[in-house]
């Protein structure tokens, strides 16, 4: 009997979940505990709704970090009680439409945007010049899918000798053969400098047939494409000298236009696609195999910042541009689109994130 009630919980915490009814972002504090507070952040938001959920159904290496606030029902337990409890209080806080300042994790920019509504719903420093890291990549992508099919099939050259010293890679390897779309998913899951570089120089090339093009000139060709591509987009303040979004003085862009380019890219079906995907097992044309995993920890299911409503989008770090995220969700058939940039840690840059997200739940 105790083990129907055990499931019959577990199968009212996935309902809840599923219909998407955990809003806003707010506290409620006892004394000097923050009630809800699971994961000792200093606030109850939907990242501690999604912890104790992770936690209900027994996901290995999930902690809760401080039980007594977790103990919403005030029974000394913890089950679905808890959570309802934690729902409601959540709930009570769904009439707010802006998200007031967000003072910690400190970041460089910030946004959060729905596209459905055209409403920017928080803004920090949004027009201020940045680095772009590998959030480049996707401009890279959208140039080359705008030339090139993702059927085409190319081959890995001396390209790779300029990707530079400590880059994250794909490793792919000259001679390999592989469809674009792959490419691209090893571009960015993987964030791949190789990969852009070879998609830089290949889209070059096919764009300028009639001239030999070294690979230093098809990447200076490839840039001129890209900062075209940007502007006509919309993007305008940005500018793009390499496709994989190394630390230039000449190379930057704001969230503002991150914003845009980032709602181009979800239009396309093949970007969408693979930025959504947190795994994917891939067989070269020419024999090869890998599998390559989203350096995206909002996409995967064992982080303690995965989103279950997340669609994807792109992680960037340099050390201009500090610790970077993109991210894309759907909630309540809206699409939303987050960005934070300049961030110190790896784990701010998530932790940022679920806070704006959790202003539109």
């Amino acid at each position: 009997m105790k083990s129907k009630i055990i499931i019959k919980s577990f199968t009212i915490v996935l309902l809840i979940f599923s219909i998407g009814i955990i809003p806003n972002i707010d506290t409620f504090a006892y004394g000097k505990t923050v009630k809800g507070d699971v994961n000792a952040d200093g606030i109850l938001s939907v990242a501690d709704a999604v912890l104790l959920e992770k936690w209900l159904l027994g996901v290995s290496d999930i902690a809760i970090e401080d039980w007594k606030a977790a103990d919403l029902y005030e029974d000394s337990k913890l089950d679905v009680f808890d959570f309802c409890v934690m729902r409601k209080e959540l709930l009570n806080n769904s009439e707010k439409q802006t998200i007031e300042h967000i003072d910690y994790p400190l970041c460089k920019s910030a946004a959060l945007y729905c596209i459905d509504d055209n409403n920017l719903i928080y803004s920090d420093n949004i027009d201020l010049c940045i680095a772009p890291a590998s959030l480049t990549k996707l401009l890279t992508a959208s140039v080359t899918l705008n030339y090139l099919s993702p059927d085409t099939i190319v081959t890995v050259g001396s390209e790779l000798s300029l990707v530079k010293p400590y880059s994250s890679l794909c490793l792919i390897a000259k001679g390999h053969r592989l469809r674009l779309s792959d490419l691209l998913t090893g571009m960015l899951m993987a964030s791949g400098n190789d990969a852009a570089y070879t998609v830089a120089v290949t889209t070059a090339r096919a764009v300028y047939p009639d001239e030999y093009l070294t690979d230093i000139q098809a990447v200076e060709r490839f840039s001129g494409l890209m900062n075209d591509f940007a502007s006509k987009i919309g993007m305008q303040n940005s500018h793009f000298t390499t496709p994989e979004g190394w630390d230039d003085a000449n190379q930057y862009t704001t969230v503002r236009d991150l914003l845009t380019l980032s709602e181009y890219a979800l239009s396309i079906p093949v970007i969408r696609d693979i930025v959504g995907t947190y795994q994917k097992y891939i067989v070269f044309v020419s024999g090869e195999n890998v599998t390559w995993t989203n350096t995206n920890n909002i996409l995967n299911p064992n982080s303690p910042y995965y989103i279950p409503y997340a669609s994807g989008m792109k992680t960037g770090t340099t050390a201009d541009a500090g610790n970077c995220h993109i991210g894309a969700y759907t909630i309540n058939e809206k699409t939303y689109i987050s960005v934070v940039v300049g961030c110190e840690t790896n784990a701010d840059r998530y932790n940022l994130t679920l806070k704006l997200i959790s202003g539109v739940l």
